[in-house]
């Protein structure tokens, strides 16, 4: 099924992408070559193509990225403070824009899928009484190898779907060495904009600090994480490995596609 903003016309629904020039592990990743464009012209492209939000800016340190998103028609905005997470990055820009629900897509996720955005906005249409602050993906862990990677960020749920914890320790233990129950979190948000003002003026709390998760703050403060399970596996590029690795999955797509 194809989807669209029409399918949501209650909702002013707007995308944030953060982007950080000077990443840690891949300094530079997002001004790379991937097929013919950059990865982040590429996450930005696969945010206006789905078809789904009613505004998409870029939200970057870089004067570089800046200038590579708008000479190529998009939209962006140059923050003007030091910010820690990418929530707060686009937190910042946030007061500039109406919007209902804001989303929080990663610079470095070029090949996002339509259905998981899609669903992941849903959550809120059907949130009559307002009961959810924000929404995320999980995705079912289907070997102990990825079980125990402390990369992959484990979510215990509700008999809701409401988050409980988040940990990259295996939760739940698995006494009986079973894993179907495990569920791994993607990082892609989508903010109510009243939390998303005020998940930025709460301190790091000591959960926080100790996983390096900041979903942990949220919770520690009492907001409802709606958790929505997916079945598309997103594709983060995070190390030249992995660039590599998204060159080929992307050459592979576009001649099958021909």
């Amino acid at each position: 099924m194809k989807y669209n903003k029409s399918s949501f016309p209650q909702l002013k629904v707007v995308t944030l992408i953060p982007a950080r020039y000077d990443s840690q592990r891949f300094p530079g990743k997002l001004l790379k070559d991937l097929v013919g464009q950059t990865v982040i012209l590429r996450t930005y492209q696969a945010a206006v193509d789905s078809g789904l939000f009613d505004a998409v800016y870029v939200i970057t340190d870089s004067r570089l990225i800046y200038d590579e998103i708008v000479q190529n028609g998009g939209q962006a905005f140059i923050s003007t403070k030091k910010h820690e997470t990418g929530t707060d990055r686009i937190a910042e820009f946030a007061g500039n824009i109406e919007a209902d629900v804001i989303i929080n897509i990663q610079g470095d996720e070029p090949f996002i899928h339509q259905k998981s955005l899609r669903d992941l906005i849903h959550v809120f249409e059907e949130d009559a009484s307002r009961q959810i602050d924000l929404a995320s993906l999980m995705i079912r862990l289907k070997n102990k190898e990825d079980f125990l990677n402390p990369n992959n960020v484990k979510v215990v749920v509700d008999n809701d779907n409401f988050a409980l914890y988040f940990s990259r320790a295996p939760i739940p233990y698995s006494r009986d060495k079973v894993f179907e129950t495990a569920y791994k979190h993607i990082g892609v948000y989508a903010f109510r904009k009243p939390a998303l003002e005020r998940v930025v003026q709460m301190p790091q709390t000591d959960l926080e600090q100790i996983e390096k998760l900041e979903n942990l703050r949220f919770l520690q403060n009492g907001l409802r994480i709606k958790m929505v399970e997916t079945d598309k596996q997103n594709f983060g590029i995070d190390t030249e490995e992995d660039l590599q690795k998204a060159i080929l999955y992307l050459k592979n797509k576009m001649k099958n596609n021909e």
